[in-house]
């Protein structure tokens, strides 16, 4: 076995395979600070930012076959202790002093923008220019001091400081650039030295041109603001300041009509189960003269658009249901609404950009968490078998506690396990299901 590294070796990386993908396959682990795609030999160098998080995600793949579109890929540990040459990734990546700087922000769990980065490396001497772009590193800025000694003396006051208590901290590196090119005033990119510029070219959406064609975001893809919501900081860090596909983030419109349910064997926990996937939820109402009907308060819009998003035409109880946006903008609260604001199973009030990146539509793997110390394979098939068949089930430890994944023959059998024990005692500890994105578990050979 390799030496433990920070840096991951991937095979078997697809040409369909991208480098989202392989994001959205380690970041549950920690922030990822590199990542070179090997084309020609379909493999991938990932650099987590510590040891203990390329452990954790090498000991969390050894128990299960990471599975990406299909395809099975390998990781193990590279020969490599850290990755110093991106060559596809880099605006210079040196220690040659320059008056351009290189900033990579780590636990981004709030939008940086061009006055943030200002009012930080202003102190050190005066900024030029400021571009700031998406790449598959992260979000990262290049900044132009006028004089060099200033870049210098910033980067040594500043590398491995937090922007905020906490979290944004700050990785610098000289760049390789002689000048930046700025187009555009706006809060992705600022030429301090010609206040005249325009903020976007008419008819087109702004974009800073330092972007990566294979990068995360398509070239020029505008950052999205969300002036409605309060937790856009959270939004921001789950998904790199971009959406998923086919959401928009415009919706305003928090309630959603539901219909189709098996009236015999639905109620408003077993929704709230479901739908807290994608949100907290506010209320709940079951439409006593459509008893298939129901009405589902989210936190917010965006929260409300992912649910119909994902659980459109999902199978529960034998039917397929339909989930579009509500007319009423939200339900007044009655004899017949359930509560559910104040509970303290909503999901999102706790790490929610964790859950925003763990939002998909159901799947036949459902993950376990909460469970107690001792519980075996066995209690847990026990607790969840009345809902179908189980394929195979794996219990495992991460940062010390007990976590399992149990895979269903079908998406219902799982939705169905999910909506009826969600939140129910297993052994003395209210446990919390999740669907996984995961393919298959895989058995340690021996």
């Amino acid at each position: 076995m390799t030496e433990p590294s920070k840096v991951i070796h991937v095979r078997n990386v697809g040409h369909e395979i991208s480098e989202n993908d392989l994001l959205q396959l380690f970041q549950p682990f920690g922030v990822i600070t590199k990542l070179v795609m090997l084309r020609a030999k379909n493999q991938a160098l990932l650099q987590m930012q510590d040891v203990p998080s390329a452990i954790n995600a090498l000991q969390f793949y050894t128990n299960v076959q990471p599975t990406i579109r299909g395809r099975n890929v390998y990781v193990q540990f590279s020969s490599h202790q850290e990755l110093t040459t991106m060559e596809q990734n880099a605006q210079g990546r040196g220690d040659e002093p320059n008056r351009i700087l290189l900033v990579t922000i780590h636990h981004m769990l709030y939008p940086i923008t061009v006055e943030v980065l200002h009012q930080v490396f202003s102190p050190h001497g005066f900024v030029e220019k400021i571009v700031t772009f998406q790449k598959s590193a992260g979000f990262q800025a290049l900044i132009q001091y006028q004089l060099r000694p200033s870049a210098v003396v910033a980067r040594s006051s500043l590398q491995g400081r937090n922007i905020y208590d906490g979290c944004c901290q700050l990785d610098i590196q000289f760049s390789n650039l002689d000048e930046l090119q700025v187009n555009y005033n706006n809060e992705r990119s600022r030429d301090f030295t010609n206040p005249n510029l325009p903020a976007e070219q008419k008819g087109r959406p702004s974009q800073s041109g330092y972007s990566e064609a294979g990068g995360m975001y398509a070239p020029g893809a505008r950052a999205v603001a969300f002036p409605q919501m309060a937790n856009a900081a959270a939004i921001a860090a789950a998904f790199g300041g971009g959406l998923p596909p086919g959401i928009t983030g415009t919706n305003d419109r928090c309630t959603v009509l539901v219909s189709n349910l098996n009236s015999d064997r639905i109620d408003e926990d077993k929704l709230f189960n479901l739908f807290s996937l994608y949100g907290n939820i506010i209320r709940i109402k079951l439409l006593r003269n459509k008893p298939d009907h129901a009405l589902v308060q989210m936190g917010d819009g965006f929260q409300a658009e992912l649910a119909v998003h994902f659980l459109k035409g999902a199978l529960l109880f034998g039917k397929r249901l339909e989930v579009n946006f509500s007319k009423h903008p939200n339900i007044t609260q009655g004899a017949d609404t359930h509560e559910y604001m104040n509970s303290n199973l909503n999901r999102f009030n706790r790490n929610a950009a964790k859950n925003y990146r763990y939002c998909c539509s159901p799947t036949k793997m459902i993950h376990l968490s909460t469970l107690p110390q001792d519980v075996t394979e066995e209690e847990i098939v026990s607790h969840l078998e009345e809902h179908g068949t189980i394929v195979n089930t794996k219990l495992f430890e991460m940062n010390g506690k007990k976590q399992a994944l149990v895979l269903f023959e079908t998406e219902e059998q799982a939705t169905e396990a999910l909506v009826c024990k969600h939140a129910s005692s297993l052994g003395g500890s209210i446990i919390r299901i999740s669907f996984s994105q995961l393919q298959s578990i895989r058995e340690n050979s021996q």
